[in-house]
Parts: C-alpha cells; structure tokens; sequence
C-alpha cells in the first residue's frame, strides 16, 4: 500500500501549510501563531475536541473513531530554531534570525494531513489524540505536557512521533528497538583564578593553565573510566578567556555536552567530572565551579511497538525501503519523555539529499509529507481496526 489516495489527493494543500509554517517560525514555547494555524485547520477538519494552552502553546486534539477502544497517541513539535536562513526559496522565514532549520514545520504538517484524512473516515475504534508540542529544541515541552498528566488525562495507551532525516533515501524509514537517542546533559565551568601581568606571572593565580588542565582531564572520563561497550561522547564545545596578549585573566570557562544511553554511565561521567574538577581546582590553585545540568534521557522505544511500526511502514513505503534494527544515534529527543510514560516508537523518515538539520540552507522535503502522513493514519487504523 502506498500514499493513501485521499491524502495524496490534498498534497498541495499540505504543501502550502507547510510553507506558510515555515515563513512564519517560532521559539520555544512562544509558538502562539503556529499554534492558532494548527487550531484553525483542526476546526476546519470538525475534529471533535481540541484543547489549547497544554505546555503553554501546546495542543491535544482528539478524533473520535467507531465504537468503543483505546486512544492511541500521535506527536509532532512545532518549534524552530535561531539561525538565519540561505536557502533563498520563496517561502523563506519572514523573521530575522529565525528559521524552521529542523523540519518542525514538516512534521506538524504531516499530523495536520493525518488528522484530515482520520477525520474524514474514522475508519478506526476508540480515538486518537494528536499532540502538538511547543519547544522540542529548548525547554523539554514534552516534560512539560507529561507533567500537565496528557496521557493520563486523554487516556493515551501507546504514543508515536516520526522524524525527517537528511541523507536518508526520500520516503525510506527507519528505527530501532530499544534506545534509539541519547540522553543530554550540559556541564558548565567556572574556574576563579588572580590575574596580573603577563611578564609576571609568579605573582597571578592563572585560570588559562588551569582550564587547560581540567579539558585535558576531562578527555580521560571516556578513555579510562568509561567501558568502551558502552555509547558515550563528551565533547568540550567551549573555551573562554582573557583579553589581550599581556594580561592574565581572572577567570575561564568551559562548557560542553555529554551523550549517553545507560544511566549508571551518565552517573559515572557526572561524578568524575565533579572530582576532576575539585582535584585540578586544588592543584592549579585556582576556585573550580561545575555547574552540571541534566537535560533529556536518552529515547527508549518499546519492542513491541517498534515491530508494529516496522510492519505499518512495510504496507506504506515496502519492505525494501523499512529498516527496523537500524542502531542508535547520539543526538537527543524530548519524546523521550512522553516514552517514559507510555510504550511506543520514534522513527526517522528520509527525506533525502540536502544540507543537514540544524543547517541554515536547510528545508524540509515537501516530497515526503503525504508519505508521513500515510504513516501515520496508517498507525492508527492498523493499531485499531473497526469491529474487532
């Protein structure tokens, strides 16, 4: 089974809210008009409930399906990032500074395809809820819906997102069970030295050797404390200092990002930064802050729903083009909370040859929507059928 006739009958209309999304992008939780757009097109689908306000901008709608079953959850984020976008296409971002670099606007686009199509045939039991979620990038808006009891409060069983990925053949998708993103942590340093002249430096207390000292310590929490079985990537992404060339500062920092799968990995990484920075602020002399902050856990898909996903997409795109243990990744998701709470599956759609995410020439693939979409009310008739 390929696109879904009806869907691929309103393509263009697709296409147009997407562009329209993302001429007009939005930060964080600030997605007021994205969340208005998505509220108007619902009412014109005559989806049955829509509740706004959820996380802030957020929004659950629920279409009701033929007879008595469970509610199946379907998510797409709707934020975008702070660049400035080169493309140069017609529907470029009208807001300086502000693009829609992550294909948010797509994914929000193929749930608003899936809901017209599921609205219009109901060819399903029980209900779906369709998520849109603020601040994916920045903030953890699915944390903050969790915690707003989404899935207790609309009965959510199981719970499904999908993501657009660049370098990966146009409509192909993949996923894996188990973990399939990293969890992400953020450390902050803050090293207090004396600062003096350059000729002198006997009479300064130096940060600059000091935060050389702690990053070169830092390097060794993979290649010593780390099993190499088990995933992990910290990188030192930052380095500030001084500001001329005969003066030695006062203070340095250092900042950076740790990835990992295993929480008992990601307890170790934070306890040996925490001693090498008391152990290097003693021997360097110098006042060592860590500031460690604990951001998304790693994305877990449950296995059960992982095949059940695998086996939607074979009927959508064909059992070629569906790749169903295809590894993990050390990027980082906030689905990742709805997951924790409910079992369910994130998947990644390809989209294509093109710059990457987070790129500021990138764009989404118009080309793949209908195929999201397809997916997606795909799910839900499959998981569950009229009648049985």
């Amino acid at each position: 089974m390929p696109v879904l006739n009806r869907i691929a009958d309103f393509a263009d209309q697709m296409t147009a809210w997407r562009r329209h999304l993302h001429q007009h992008p939005e930060l964080g939780f600030d997605c007021h008009q994205t969340a208005a757009f998505v509220a108007d097109r619902l009412r014109d689908f005559g989806i049955d409930q829509i509740h706004e306000c959820i996380g802030r901008t957020g929004i659950v709608a629920i279409i009701d399906g033929q007879g008595d079953g469970p509610t199946i959850g379907l998510r797409a984020d709707m934020d975008a990032l702070p660049l400035d976008e080169v493309t140069g296409a017609e529907w470029a971002s009208t807001v300086p500074g502000r693009m829609h670099a992550c294909g948010h606007d797509g994914h929000t686009t193929m749930l608003l395809g899936a809901a017209k199509y599921l609205a219009e045939t109901r060819n399903f039991a029980g209900r779906v809820a369709l998520i849109f979620q603020p601040a994916e990038e920045n903030g953890g808006g699915a944390d903050v819906m969790v915690r707003e009891d989404i899935m207790g409060r609309f009965d959510i069983a199981r719970v499904f997102a999908m993501h657009n990925n660049p370098g990966q053949p146009v409509g192909s998708l993949w996923t894996t069970p188990g973990p399939i993103m990293a969890a992400v942590d953020t450390f902050e340093i803050h090293v207090q030295g004396r600062g003096g002249h350059g000729a002198m430096p006997h009479l300064t207390t130096d940060p600059i050797v000091a935060a050389v000292g702690i990053v070169g310590a830092i390097q060794t929490i993979s290649s010593r404390n780390h099993d190499t079985a088990e995933d992990l990537a910290i990188s030192v992404t930052q380095i500030h200092s001084g500001s001329a060339d005969n003066i030695v500062p006062d203070t340095a920092y250092i900042c950076g990002t740790v990835r990992t799968f295993a929480p008992h990995v990601r307890q170790m990484v934070r306890d040996r930064m925490t001693r090498i920075c008391e152990g290097q602020g003693a021997s360097y002399e110098v006042k060592v802050a860590l500031d460690y902050q604990e951001g998304y856990p790693a994305t877990v898909n449950d296995p059960d729903q992982t095949a059940f996903a695998a086996a939607t997409a074979r009927e959508i795109v064909g059992a070629a083009n569906v790749a169903d243990d295809k590894g993990r990744e050390m990027g980082a998701e906030d689905f990742s909370y709805m997951l924790n709470e409910r079992p369910g599956c994130y998947l990644f759609l390809g989209q294509g040859e093109g710059p990457g995410l987070h790129n500021p020439g990138y764009d989404f693939n118009d080309e793949i929507a209908p195929i999201g979409a397809s997916f997606l009310a795909r799910l839900v008739e499959r998981a569950q059928p009229r009648g049985a």
